[in-house]
């Protein structure tokens, strides 16, 4: 690994010398054995509590002693929520004597929902009896609950993961689909306008791509109405429709008195509406969040349902938790000043559990692959010093981020856990056509990459293979695509294609890897996966071209685009062999994860890459017009004139950074690069605005 004299520094670049480190206010450290004297009628609880070591703080004891009545808690990062949901259920059994069955607490993940009857289960006074006669489920159980209760549910419920993609590659292949999308990424554009009350007929049609991804997705729902099936987004449909019937609904009311709600913020309109409706006659309803962390919009996630909710429940009780016991205050500190510039939020200001820390560390490397060879430097000595790997995330706010780092750590040996698609940039399914077209132009006779490039040419990918390869047995070719061009199923035009494509790829080995990539994209590419500027701009256009402008940058490092194809294919075979030797038991590996996986997660040391103007925030949040996925989602049509909308975008550009500056607990490097897709930009505004204060 090539040696790098870049220092890191206790201040971004941009920042004075002299300014003063942001720090947060020391927390006072009373809990509840000071702050209920034994005299009080509910203290038994709370000595009962500390015999298990749960001591509260006075917001937290609050909120736990909160009675009828609607309850915002506000739950700043760290600072034990989880804790404050389960002691107040085990205070309405025990201090309240509250029926278990009548007790509500929906959650958005299984093991949140099993963690918590556990703790409950724990508790004094309540045994497992009682904590099993709680309902403690994530939203679509519970709707799922209500449906096989209540409702007419006759089909199955289709929520394996696995099984649903291999039904969309099934049906990709009945159809013809050239569409090179993944199944997860189908889905997830499936469930976000199912969520928005409309259907997959209802999706973009602009490109051959987006009316081919329309055609697949119709064909699937079509699929599961055949074979009497539904998902999870519609069991939450389903449940909101069961809702409507009056009479249901009031027994439902009278049967769950109190319920809360865990990370609120991240709310869509179905569970907010379910809610809602079965809270609405007794009103006993409390929501537990942050609306600093409202990071999942574009999952339909609308953080006017925490921000609006003293407004919807007249009388309120609003509670901070605001002692912070994971970061030490120079890095819970940072987190404070940044996210003070938002105008979109409730009031608070969060103190610190921990006395002390490392100050947070900055870097400026000159682009992301110098920021990979600091890191990997850095990482090294701390392997040296004793630090275990798994006490240390490298965060990035987009999937193409990553490119360069899990290269790294690839060609240096550093184990690593990747959460996302690909764990090989070169493999995504985006880029991995882009790359067959580079193996083809090296060795015309890879037939392993020629399913990349015949769908390009809009011919399936399956039964255009099993053609050549008949083919092939009768007679081989130098070129074996050249089989398609006398294939009677394709027309004039696509036999002309072809041909053509033959002598492209005979044209590309000569050119140096940038600029072959760059004709691939210009002649038929950005057109082929929507990353071109025809239609409307939407998020997804944005992150194709994001990603397909990262393959630029990666490609300006090599001489020839056979030094390219070797590259891609030593780290494909490199990652295959760290993956084996991670199926062991216990595997230590560094996480590698976008800030959105981290959400609800520490780490003892935190990398932040891309802390730059263009990356974080993106430059989609920074753009004249929203995007018009985003408009639709917001019920939003034409123009945007007040900017409202891009206003809310960068807002969550800067919620995404205080997620990922407030998962560290130790130590925390933010990385600012100076070069992003051949432009030179400066380090993220909220940096230096973390500094300024307001």
């Amino acid at each position: 690994m090539k040696d790098t004299i870049m220092k890191d520094s206790l201040r971004p670049q941009g920042v004075a010398l002299h300014t003063t480190l942001p720090a947060a206010a020391i927390a006072p450290s009373d809990t509840s054995v000071t702050l209920v004297p034994d005299s009080m009628e509910d203290a038994f609880f709370f000595r009962a509590l500390e015999k298990q070591g749960i001591l509260l703080n006075a917001p937290q004891i609050e909120a736990v002693r909160h009675g009828d009545g609607p309850l915002l808690t506000l739950a700043g990062a760290g600072c034990g929520k989880t804790t404050v949901l389960t002691a107040r259920t085990g205070y309405l059994l025990s201090v309240r004597k509250v029926d278990p069955k009548q007790i509500l607490l929906v959650t958005f993940t299984t093991k949140a929902a099993a963690e918590m009857k556990s703790r409950i289960a724990a508790l004094p006074g309540v045994n497992a009896r009682t904590a099993k006669a709680i309902e403690a489920r994530t939203f679509h159980a519970f709707g799922l609950l209500l449906l096989r209760r209540y409702g007419q549910l006759t089909e199955d419920i289709f929520g394996d993961t696995r099984a649903q993609h291999g039904v969309i590659q099934r049906l990709r292949r009945e159809i013809n689909s050239t569409s090179t999308t993944p199944p997860e990424t189908l889905l997830a554009m499936l469930s976000a306008i199912k969520l928005e009350g409309k259907t997959a007929e209802d999706l973009p049609k602009d490109t051959p791509e987006e009316r081919d991804r329309c055609a697949l997705l119709c064909r699937y729902e079509e699929w599961k109405r055949n074979y009497n099936r539904i998902d999870f987004d519609d069991i939450l449909l389903r449940a909101e429709q069961l809702l409507e019937n009056e009479g249901l609904l009031a027994t439902l009311q009278q049967r769950f008195q109190y319920i809360m709600v865990d990370e609120f913020q991240d709310t869509n309109r179905l569970q907010y509406g379910m809610v809602d409706k079965l809270a609405q006659q007794h009103r006993n309803l409390m929501v537990v969040g942050d609306d600093d962390q409202t990071i999942y919009s574009f999952n339909g996630a609308r953080q006017e349902y925490i921000l609006d909710f003293p407004k919807r429940y007249p009388g309120t009780r609003i509670i901070a938790l605001d002692i912070n016991y994971r970061s030490h205050p120079q890095i819970l500190g940072l987190g404070v000043k940044l996210i003070a510039h938002n105008e979109a939020r409730h009031a608070k200001t969060l103190q610190a559990g921990v006395t002390e820390g490392q100050s947070p560390r900055y870097l400026r490397p000159a682009h992301a692959d110098e920021e990979a060879d600091w890191i990997v430097k850095r990482l090294r000595q701390q392997q040296e010093d004793g630090y275990a790997l798994g006490d240390i995330a490298i965060l990035h706010r987009t999937v193409s981020g990553t490119r360069a780092i899990a290269e790294r750590l690839l060609m240096e040996d550093i184990p690593f856990i990747q959460y996302g698609e690909a764990p090989v940039f070169y493999d995504h399914s985006l880029i991995r056509p882009v790359m067959d077209h580079l193996r083809l132009a090296v060795n015309p006779r890879r037939m392993e990459a020629l399913p990349g490039v015949i769908g390009p040419l809009y011919i399936s990918r399956d039964t255009g293979m099993d053609y050549i390869m008949s083919q092939e047995q009768k007679q081989a070719k130098k070129y074996p695509l050249i089989h398609l061009y006398h294939w009677e199923r394709l027309q004039t035009f696509q036999r002309q294609q072809v041909k053509e494509r033959i002598v492209f790829l005979k044209k590309l080995r000569e050119l140096k890897p940038l600029y072959a990539i760059r004709e691939i994209r210009r002649v038929f590419y950005d057109k082929f996966a929507s990353a071109d500027f025809s239609g409307p701009a939407t998020r997804h256009k944005d992150t194709i071209r994001e990603t397909l402008d990262e393959l630029e940058s990666a490609a300006g490092k090599f001489a020839t685009v056979e030094e390219m194809v070797t590259f891609a294919d030593e780290l494909t075979i490199k990652r295959e062999q760290m993956m084996e030797l991670m199926k062991q038991a216990d595997p230590q590996g560094i996480h590698l994860m976008t800030v959105h996986r981290a959400k609800g997660l520490e780490f003892p040391c935190v990398y932040l890459l891309g802390a730059s103007e263009g990356i974080l925030p993106h430059k989609a949040a920074l753009q004249d017009e929203a995007p018009e996925d985003v408009k639709a989602g917001q019920g939003v049509s034409g123009a945007d004139p007040d900017g409202k909308l891009m206003q809310a975008a960068l807002e969550e550009e800067r919620r995404i950074a205080y997620v990922a500056v407030t998962r560290a607990k130790h130590e925390l490097y933010v990385s600012s690069p100076a070069m992003h897709h051949g432009k030179t930009v400066p380090p993220s505004r909220f940096l230096v605005e973390a500094f300024r204060g307001k």
